[in-house]
């Protein structure tokens, strides 16, 4: 069933740091309640501002990484049978640093977003993530960045890019002061693709988003 034909999606959020980008998403579906919910949030990191954050707004917060696990596919085992038990229609990465097995990827085709701090393709890929990213875009000089959020295939960062935003560097940015404004816009930006996605049709073609015509079959 195609996800925008739902009556209610059930989100996993998956988190590696401090989690506000989960955070607002959550906040966002509860104060303007529609068919989109948070089940659960899923981590490879004890003891993160994320955890905390979860616990206040009363959402499940496991911890799950292949060293706790026999063996890779025991691991891939645990965490697709977790999403498929709490009935897991959209998974949405949100600062998670550990790239998910592409038994998961496969298995959840088209139905996982991430959210990177760049404009994508530029300044992604191995290693690209959080403070490191804008570092990268001081260090090359750009005058614009921004926030990508795009749907993951098995490769890093190079799934259909469903939506961009522009924010402008300045000449006296740091690495802090960019990021923060970058995250402003990753708080905008997100919500209003879950929003999209879940709507509105839409397909892949030669990996690119686009938006169904209103007169194609579903």
């Amino acid at each position: 069933m195609n996800i925008w034909d739902l009556s209610a999606v059930n989100v996993a959020y998956f988190v590696s740091g401090g989690g506000s980008n989960f955070e607002n998403l959550e906040q966002v579906f509860r104060q303007e309640p529609g068919k989109v919910r948070g089940k659960l949030v899923i981590s490879n990191r004890a003891g993160t501002g994320a955890q905390s954050r979860a616990a206040t707004l009363g959402l499940p917060f496991l911890i799950l990484k292949p060293d706790l696990f026999n063996s890779q596919q025991a691991y891939e085992d645990q965490l697709n049978s977790l999403l498929l038990d709490n009935d897991i229609h959209l998974i949405c990465l949100a600062g998670y640093l550990k790239k998910l097995p592409d038994s998961t990827v496969h298995r959840w085709e088209n139905r996982i977003l991430n959210i990177h701090p760049s404009l994508l393709p530029a300044f992604g890929g191995p290693g690209m993530y959080g403070r490191h990213v804008h570092e990268a875009v001081l260090k090359r000089g750009c005058k614009l960045t921004g926030a990508t959020v795009h749907l993951v295939t098995p490769d890093y960062d190079a799934g259909p890019i469903i939506a961009q935003e522009a924010v402008p560097v300045l000449q006296d940015d740091t690495p802090d002061s960019l990021q923060k404004r970058v995250l402003t816009m990753e708080h905008q930006l997100y919500p209003q693709v879950v929003d999209l996605i879940t709507s509105t049709p839409w397909t892949i073609e030669n990996n690119q988003f686009k938006i169904r015509n209103q007169h194609e079959n579903h």
